[in-house]
């Protein structure tokens, strides 16, 4: 039976353009081939590719403001992730929304956040789960009591990193506190850079994109590697965070790190396939 995960973060409403010819400029006009919208954000991905691997999984996030809240909540049980624990967002809150444009296997986007990433903490009963994951750092530094509450109810936590133009210098507790960190390589350099320590948690994990991922144990002296194969990626989209769930489903069940950095890479490589960060994902029945 897998354990079944609470994942906690910023849910968006995805504004996919794929196949753009070239990054806007001021000034200019770009024309995308292809357009088409998902629910979206780092927590829901991770979610919905954990209950694609047999997960049971609970987003715990502020919906979007309609009427981006329909799409996302037909998008969540399209994909077997529930949505109980979800609160609508206030009134008078903007929509949260990403534009994610797609250009030659990368990618780059334009995101409004407004209100609360997530409801009341009373608000959800976290004795039901095995393991908390939040989808991004800016979502625990808000409320970092998150973690008492996980912790209380005996959970084991993950935390991937999120983009941030600047980091906080005094990030290394809220990291340390976690069991699994899960940077991409951007944004662990930006962390050195900002004076946190390379190595915080129990378990680090770099994400290296098409060349794979390296993790490393608080109490190791070196790497572990994990290369990936070669794809031709359509999207890359969410690929982070589903290689966060590869990972994660593979560490939960107590399996090496070389086989959690080989389940990693692989629902990396596979969610590039497709549009969207679920779109490489079947439909649950």
């Amino acid at each position: 039976m897998k354990k079944p995960v609470l994942c906690a973060g910023r849910l968006y409403c995805d504004l996919v353009f794929t196949d753009v010819p070239r990054m806007p400029t001021l000034g200019t006009e770009v024309f995308a081939p292809g357009v088409s919208l998902h629910a979206g954000g780092g927590a829901f991905i991770t979610g919905a590719t954990l209950a694609s691997l047999g997960h049971e999984v609970s987003q715990f996030s502020t919906l979007p403001a309609p009427p981006f809240e329909t799409i996302v909540l037909a998008d969540m049980a399209t994909h077997g992730v529930g949505a109980t624990q979800c609160k609508p967002s206030e009134s008078g809150v903007d929509p949260q929304i990403t534009v994610a444009m797609s250009n030659n296997g990368d990618r780059a986007f334009l995101t409004r956040t407004d209100g609360s990433a997530i409801p009341d903490l009373q608000s959800v009963s976290f004795s039901d789960y095995a393991h908390l994951h939040i989808g991004e750092m800016r979502t625990l530094q808000d409320m970092p009591e998150l973690l008492t509450a996980a912790r209380s109810a005996g959970l084991t936590i993950s935390l991937d990193c999120g983009w941030q133009d600047a980091y906080d210098p005094d990030l290394a507790a809220l990291i340390a506190a976690v069991d699994v960190f899960l940077p991409n390589e951007a944004e662990a350099t930006a962390l050195l850079r900002s004076g946190t320590p390379e190595i915080c948690a129990p378990l680090t994990v770099v994400k290296h994109g098409k060349t794979g991922a390296r993790a490393r144990a608080a109490t190791d002296a070196n790497w572990t590697n994990g290369k990936t194969f070669p794809v031709n990626a359509i999207d890359a989209t969410g690929a982070g965070d589903a290689f966060n769930a590869g990972f994660l489903s593979s560490w939960l069940d107590g399996a090496p790190l070389d086989q959690c950095l080989a389940e990693g890479n692989a629902c990396g490589s596979a969610s590039v396939l497709a549009v969207g960060g679920t779109g490489f994902l079947k439909a649950r029945p």
